[in-house]
């Protein structure tokens, strides 16, 4: 099947939004306005152990959102990793369509457009890549771009780095939980927890207004870790409204997943975020969704069950999971 990308539409000079772009009119962002000049959570990892924990459990609790500073990943990796991805995109359409994916198979890492259609058949303004980046078990380095050369080696240096902060991460949100801080990983397959790439490429749309980059949706990851160009256009939904997330250069961008919310049986959110396009401005994002194995069982964690707080989810596997919540299925 065809797919018409959005980075075409982009450049084909358009006056006006083709209409499986324009949004119903509740979920425009000219009729939902986020709230501006709110400072979301910013953690700084150089922090004394106990005020991490606290201040982590406080941004989960409340926000579901964080950002990350002193993280120890270098400034130069992850422009290295963002010209990488910068240039894939900047290669000849049918260049980028020999990494086609085919999500109506099951073949979902690759090149690809956000053409699942919602209840309104409604389509996002987002062209992406996407593959699986660790375990190496799992890796499947023929999806990968060949082009540019780097493209490899520096995705593999990132991941490493990426892996660390990961640990780091899921000991503190495991500790502020009121648990050992090894049980949040394990529970998610230790060394086997998977690290999916996803790049996003939102080029300029002539009636911004009218669309949505990505609509408003939880991330099935227990994790998010996302890298943002200088674009702004994340927000975050907290108390009934949206919050726009400012730019801060060399920060982390963390979201809390539907998998930490299930196993911390609610005491934790999987936050709700949407993307917003440009008039003149290409976006990109760089996230790494952390997740456990398919097969994995995931439900609450027995510590944090009693009579007061019973299960608020049941147990199941992550691709259960991720089938009902593919399919909009009750979970």
């Amino acid at each position: 099947m065809e797919v018409e990308r959005v980075q075409a539409l982009a450049t084909a000079d358009l006056k006006a939004l083709p209409a499986q772009f324009v949004r119903p009119s509740h979920e425009r962002p000219e009729n939902s306005r986020a709230i501006e000049g709110v400072t979301v959570p910013v953690i700084s990892l150089s922090q004394p152990h106990d005020v991490l924990v606290r201040e982590i459990h406080e941004a989960c609790r409340d926000w579901g959102f964080f950002l990350v500073t002193n993280h120890g990943i270098p400034g130069e990796l992850i422009g290295r990793v963002q010209d990488a991805g910068r240039e894939f995109f900047r290669l000849p359409l049918e260049e980028k369509e020999k990494y086609a994916n085919d999500p109506s198979r099951g073949s979902f890492e690759g090149y690809g457009t956000k053409m699942t259609k919602n209840h309104d058949e409604k389509v996002e303004w987002v062209d992406y890549f996407f593959h699986l980046m660790h375990p190496p078990s799992k890796v499947r380095h023929d999806t990968w771009p060949q082009h540019p050369p780097s493209y490899r080696e520096v995705t593999e240096e990132y991941n490493k780095e990426i892996l660390k902060v990961t640990d780091v991460l899921l000991e503190l949100i495991s500790e502020g939980l009121g648990l050992e801080k090894n049980v949040l990983k394990a529970s998610l397959g230790g060394d086997q927890m998977e690290l999916e790439m996803k790049i996003n490429l939102y080029p300029p749309c002539p009636q911004p207004q009218l669309a949505l980059g990505v609509e408003p949706h939880t991330d099935m990851s227990a994790l998010t870790i996302l890298v943002p160009n200088d674009v702004p256009g994340l927000q975050v939904w907290k108390d009934g409204n949206w919050f726009a997330v400012d730019y801060l250069p060399s920060a982390l961008f963390f979201h809390v997943g539907d998998q930490i919310e299930v196993l911390s049986n609610g005491k934790y959110k999987s936050v709700l975020h949407r993307s917003l396009v440009n008039k003149e401005k290409t976006r990109m994002s760089w996230a790494v969704f952390c997740a456990p194995p398919q097969e994995t069982l995931i439900g609450p964690f027995p510590e944090l069950i009693n009579d007061q707080n019973p299960a608020k989810y049941s147990t199941k596997t992550n691709a259960e999971f991720r089938y009902r919540k593919f399919n909009k299925l009750p979970q």
